[in-house]
């Protein structure tokens, strides 16, 4: 994190930010839609066998743990409340409420559906950029984003025009908006909100407000929970989602949030159902027709255009 600007100021001005820093924070979330792939299909093999809110609480409090080493154990940041608590409330609250309205909104609707109302967080996090930071984000940025979306919708919909148009907004998409509309005002926030620290101990104090926002919902169901009987396939995910979507993902949208856009920085978000799409083939899930995977190019053409685009 460049601790010699107030990020208020820095967000001004993003063109001061040295290409380099700029290149290894597209690097940075390309790495974190990846990870985020990665843990649909870990999360739902874990999620057969427990309930959403312990589950997410869970995976929070161990994430605790993994900051805890990584901060204060590893990268040896000193140790200390931190100055304006109020701001990881916010952030971490922003987190939980996003994880919560998730699960909510599957109760109600399937993946698909949630997966296009996913995809408004990057034009979302445009407005809240401009709204909190003065931030504005230019035409290019924009078009590129668009068609970007219109690429990750296709591949959603697995390239099926006529489940595209038949797309009926319900109870479920509504839940799961303001979710994203909450982790659309997140990226922002997180630049406005740095003060300097340590990065480390910064999303220590962010997960912990998470866990703490989550206690009401999931506490008596983890607790109450036999934990003998659950299958060693739900701790390989409870420990993938802790560390590699929780802790590394955090960190890695903090790098990038310092030194590029909040557009540009969710509009890697449009790549995770190409990476699901790759990985459930990997697994030996089935492969899409080829239709589907011209949708991801067109994702990725948008992106690049993106990254290219000044700031």
């Amino acid at each position: 994190m460049d601790q010699t600007t107030h990020p208020a100021r820095q967000a001004a001005s993003p063109p001061q930010v040295p290409r380099r820093e700029r290149f290894l924070g597209h690097l940075a979330m390309l790495l974190f839609s990846m990870l985020i792939a990665g843990s649909f299909s870990f999360g739902g093999l874990a999620a057969q066998h427990l309930d959403a809110a312990p589950l997410t609480l869970w995976r929070y409090l161990l994430t605790v743990l993994v900051m805890a080493v990584l901060a204060f154990g590893i990268f040896r940041a000193p140790f200390a409340f931190p100055r304006a608590s109020w701001r990881f409330l916010v952030l971490g609250g922003l987190i939980a409420f996003y994880m919560l309205m998730m699960f909510t909104a599957l109760e109600f609707t399937d993946p698909v559906p949630t997966g296009a109302v996913f995809t408004l967080m990057p034009l979302l996090s445009a407005g809240f950029a401009l709204l909190f930071l003065g931030q504005r984000t230019g035409p290019g940025v924009l078009a590129a984003l668009v068609i970007a979306a219109i690429g990750a919708v296709w591949v959603i919909f697995r390239g099926d025009l006529e489940a595209i148009l038949s797309f009926d907004v319900g109870r479920g998409e509504i839940i799961f908006f303001t979710g994203v509309a909450a982790h659309a005002a997140y990226v922002p926030l997180l630049r406005k909100y740095g003060r300097g620290e340590n990065p480390f101990a910064f999303g220590f104090w962010v997960t912990v407000a998470s866990a703490l926002c989550l206690l009401p919902f999931g506490a008596r169901e983890l607790a109450a929970t036999n934990f003998a009987t659950l299958p060693p396939v739900v701790y390989g995910a409870i420990a993938y989602l802790a560390v590699m979507t929780t802790a590394v993902t955090f960190l890695l949208l903090q790098y990038a949030s310092m030194r590029l856009p909040a557009p540009k920085v969710l509009g890697y978000g449009y790549l995770t159902p190409s990476f699901i799409i790759v990985l459930e083939g990997l697994l030996g899930h089935g492969w899409p027709h080829a239709a589907v995977f011209a949708g991801a190019l067109v994702t990725a053409c948008g992106l690049v255009a993106m990254a290219r685009l000044p700031d």
